[in-house]
């Protein structure tokens, strides 16, 4: 099931847009009104549990406090930030958690005070805070908004558990126009996951991508089986790592909460602790595959960006042949 989670971010029809900017101030229907000022007292109270903890100690909190925190957060149909705040506590398990959790918080604050100041913000901005905060919007909307064709390269994927779902992360990358995006699937326990999405093949087809500062997560505009032009298109274009970081640059700087990227590095050296200026993930697999198919040669390789590293996907060989990590 290709994008069922109520996390759906997506471009509203011409209709629903024009009264978004009235939901986003508070000033839209009755209902909506009631959960935006019970999202603003929730986040108010993050605002002044945050400066606590500040003035107290990274140590102050524990476990069980953000598990508190969280269930007030979802009481306040803040979902989203809620998400955010459950996830704490595997930030305090890993080694450089001091830094890690600092960072959390700080994005945490960011986004508090930009919902309360959302009315100042650029609208594709002021839907990202939305968005983040657990606002949905829905796989209709998405899919009645613009559609954005081209012949796209699926560069890798990757599985996760989360919330006692398995969610599918599937990464590809436009050949005309070099957009970014992702495409999520869930399924629970037990039951397969959509594959319809092969890494290394290319796909023309159109997307239709949800709506924010900077775009990445997409619906498929059609079945994928049904793509005309599906084939294997051998290794993508790439680009250099300074030009790879200057992307991340700009992505960060229209949505700060974005945690990952996709990204095609052209002529790389993979080593076991980097690829081509950039560290590793602390938890991405050996890069052994990766060595391998290099021998020491520059390669192409797609991998997903996160603030801890990348973690290599896939790459190819002197043939072109894909080589999925």
């Amino acid at each position: 099931m290709i994008e069922r989670l109520s996390r759906d971010q997506t471009p509203a029809p011409a209709s629903a847009r024009k009264a978004a900017p009235a939901e986003g101030t508070g000033r839209g229907s009755g209902a909506a009104s009631v959960r935006h000022g019970r999202v603003a007292a929730g986040l108010a109270e993050l605002e002044r549990w945050l400066a606590d903890q500040v003035r107290q100690g990274l140590t102050a909190a524990g476990e069980r406090d953000w598990a508190d925190l969280a269930r007030r957060l979802v009481d306040a149909q803040a979902p989203g930030v809620a998400g955010i705040v459950s996830r704490l506590a595997r930030v305090r398990a890993e080694d450089d958690w001091p830094g890690r959790l600092l960072e959390e918080y700080a994005l945490l604050h960011l986004l508090a005070v930009a919902y309360r100041r959302r009315a100042e913000l650029p609208e594709p901005l002021a839907r990202t805070v939305l968005i983040r905060t657990g606002f949905p919007v829905t796989r209709e909307e998405v899919l009645a908004g613009p559609v954005v064709r081209d012949r796209w390269d699926v560069l890798g994927r990757r599985d996760e558990t989360q919330d006692r779902l398995t969610a599918r992360r599937v990464w590809l990358r436009g050949r005309a126009t070099g957009r970014a995006a992702l495409v999520l699937s869930f399924a629970p326990p037990g039951r397969p996951l959509d594959d319809s999405l092969v890494t290394g093949a290319a796909i023309d087809t159109g997307l239709a991508f949800y709506p924010g500062a900077t775009p990445l997560r997409a619906l498929v505009a059609g079945a994928p089986e049904d793509a005309a032009g599906r084939g294997w298109a051998g290794r993508p274009p790439g680009v250099s790592p300074e030009a790879a970081m200057d992307e991340v640059a700009r992505a960060l700087a229209g949505d700060p909460w974005i945690d990952s990227w996709p990204l095609v590095l052209a002529d790389v050296v993979p080593t076991r602790a980097a690829l081509g200026g950039f560290p590793l993930h602390p938890g991405a697999r050996d890069p052994w595959w990766l060595i391998a198919v290099s021998g020491g040669r520059p390669v192409t390789v797609a991998a997903e960006w996160s603030p801890r590293g990348l973690r290599p996907l896939t790459t190819w060989d002197d043939d072109g042949t894909v080589v999925i990590g």
